[in-house]
């Protein structure tokens, strides 16, 4: 049945009528979207031209992805925000995190759309600036925060990263942890790694040398994150625990009953994943970089991978002459990026035909300026 305007407008005003046909978490996607929406979206599109440009995240469905101009992981899509001063309208397919830094790095005279602010990221909301600002001044009560650099991964809300750039730190994504930390320790004697415990912990382990004793967890629902002055004062760096809701299930159990079940396949792994994971798995990479570990394998080569199931879908059907499964059967898609679909993506383009703007994200121009910073330091690495 063809979805009325009235529907459309529903979905901007924050009812998900993908949801309403229910996500399952046994591998399957919900029906797809009216076919009549197909054709109106490629009508909006053409309407808007060079007027817009269509960003969309690998974990994106398939029906969004084909409107994409670009596709990439949030720091390519980084990149090619910061990169773009022509289109009036970025409409960022990722979640709220993402827009915003794309409207951190766009001119003001650009407008950055997101077509659902539901799509949101649990990882970013472990970390609020409150709880950021209050472990800071235990720091500086503990005597350490002087010789602290804040690591933020772009995970997290335009507020973390302000907190980031106002402290002499910078910003990281999967594909360069290792990098901005090494440049951290370059600056400072520690490190307080946000948001994502599990990334901060296996850059510093597997890819700087650095024992797990090295690392510390900040829980901030204690008080001084529930460790003490010693271990503070000891630890190379501090964690923020924070995880991926999708990443962050994988086990080790996982990887023995896939090397049982399928032998001779190799297990590919997003460094979000627990160390127990990202020890025992054969690869360990970014988004971007699975990508290209599963395109420039030869052909009959066997993959497991632990990431995303929408791009390990994507990877299977490119990929016809390997063999490329989930590394976990019962692990769901991320929810929150799937809010972006069809619907949504179609009212945002047809508004925006129309000459009204919705769901722009704005950051505060005083967040936006330390944010910048943060973010302009991690480009610049």
């Amino acid at each position: 049945m063809a979805m009325s305007l009235t529907d459309l407008l529903l979905l901007g005003n924050g009812r998900d009528l993908s949801s309403e046909r229910g996500v399952s978490c046994t591998g399957e996607l919900p029906e797809a979207s009216d076919p009549t929406l197909v054709e109106r979206a490629k009508v909006a599109r053409a309407a808007l031209g060079d007027r817009a440009l269509v960003l969309g995240h690998h974990y994106q469905r398939d029906e969004v992805i084909d409107f994409a101009d670009i596709t990439g992981d949030s720091f390519k899509l980084a990149q090619s925000a910061a990169a773009q001063s022509s289109a009036e309208y970025i409409i960022f397919c990722g979640v709220h995190f993402m827009a915003e830094s794309a409207d951190i790095l766009t001119s003001s005279k650009q407008k950055v759309i997101l077509p659902d602010l539901a799509a949101g990221c649990s990882m970013a909301d472990m970390a609020t600036a409150n709880q950021v600002e209050k472990c800071w001044q235990e720091l500086t009560e503990v005597g350490v925060a002087d010789r602290t650099i804040p690591v933020t991964y772009m995970n997290s809300s335009a507020a973390i990263k302000s907190f980031t750039g106002e402290h002499g730190g910078t910003i990281c994504t999967s594909s360069n942890a290792q990098k901005t930390m090494e440049w951290a320790f370059t600056q400072g004697e520690k490190i307080l790694f946000l948001p994502d415990q599990h990334l901060g912990r296996n850059t510093a382990v597997q890819s700087l040398g650095l024992s797990l004793d090295d690392c510390v967890l900040w829980n901030p629902w204690k008080p001084m994150g529930g460790l003490t002055r010693e271990a503070i004062q000891a630890a190379k760096v501090i964690l923020w625990r924070g995880h991926c809701s999708v990443h962050g299930k994988f086990t080790k159990q996982s990887i023995d009953e896939v090397r049982l079940r399928v032998p001779g396949i190799q297990v590919l792994v997003h460094p979000e994943c627990q160390h127990e994971v990202i020890k025992n798995a054969d690869v360990v990479g970014s988004t971007e970089q699975i990508i290209r570990t599963v395109n420039a394998s030869p052909a009959g080569s066997k993959w497991a991978i632990g990431t995303e199931l929408n791009l390990v879908s994507r990877l299977a059907k490119n990929n016809p002459d390997k063999q490329v499964i989930f590394l976990d059967k019962d692990v769901c898609y991320c929810s929150t990026m799937n809010r972006i679909d069809l619907p949504h993506l179609v009212w945002a383009m047809e508004s925006l035909v129309s000459g009204h703007v919705v769901n722009q994200i704005s950051v505060d121009p005083r967040v936006a300026k330390f944010s910048r910073i943060a973010l302009e330091q991690m480009l610049a690495l």
